[in-house]
């Protein structure tokens, strides 16, 4: 594996682990003491509070704060971290969230030119979604996102591929990396 795939991933989980830690570590706004009021459990809808309606909980005669807004559940399906000789990373996934779905792919440029890459998204029907996406010269890692569109079908009727080219004449493709796609040595 790259160490900087490796450092590019932990970068990714760090970001997306934040807003977990604060439901950890947040304060319990409504209900202090109880061990039910907020927090993890509220956060992850495993306390009794999250079953009844805020007038069902909210203190007699006393006013009620806002705990931390809930956030909407986002799965992924990605494909492998991949790499080529000319410089270019990336791992392109799927997501899906809120009744939508959208296509993303993170990379890093370390070919020493500025890139142009697609990112295509494909979904059930025939339903596509592309996107065109500069990618400048530099070893800061960078994402690529297709708009989020309205689900339609299941999840695994979507798939993404992002291709990262030469902007030239010629568009010499570097690296073409799916949401779908087998590890390398998988066949």
């Amino acid at each position: 594996m790259n160490l900087r795939l490796i450092g590019i991933g932990a970068g990714v989980l760090i970001i997306l682990s934040l807003p977990l830690a604060g439901a950890i570590a947040g304060p319990d706004f409504a209900g202090q003491g109880d061990g039910k009021g907020g927090g993890l459990f509220s956060a992850l809808g495993l306390s009794d509070r999250s079953r009844t309606s805020p007038a069902d909980s909210a203190p007699a005669g006393g006013p009620q704060q806002p705990g931390p807004a809930e956030q909407p559940r986002t799965d992924s399906r990605c494909g492998p971290e991949l790499s080529s000789p000319h410089g270019v990373e990336a791992q392109t996934c799927v997501l899906v969230g809120d009744g939508r779905t959208w296509g993303r792919s993170y990379y890093r440029n370390t070919s020493g030119r500025t890139l142009d890459a697609v990112l295509t998204m494909m979904g059930p029907a025939g339903r596509t979604v592309q996107i065109r996406c500069a990618v400048g010269a530099g070893d800061e890692p960078g994402l690529c996102e297709t708009p989020k569109e309205v689900s339609v079908g299941e999840p695994e009727g979507y798939s993404a591929v992002a291709e990262f080219a030469v902007p030239d004449d010629e568009g010499e493709l570097l690296l073409r990396s799916g949401s779908n796609s087998p590890a390398p040595g998988d066949g």
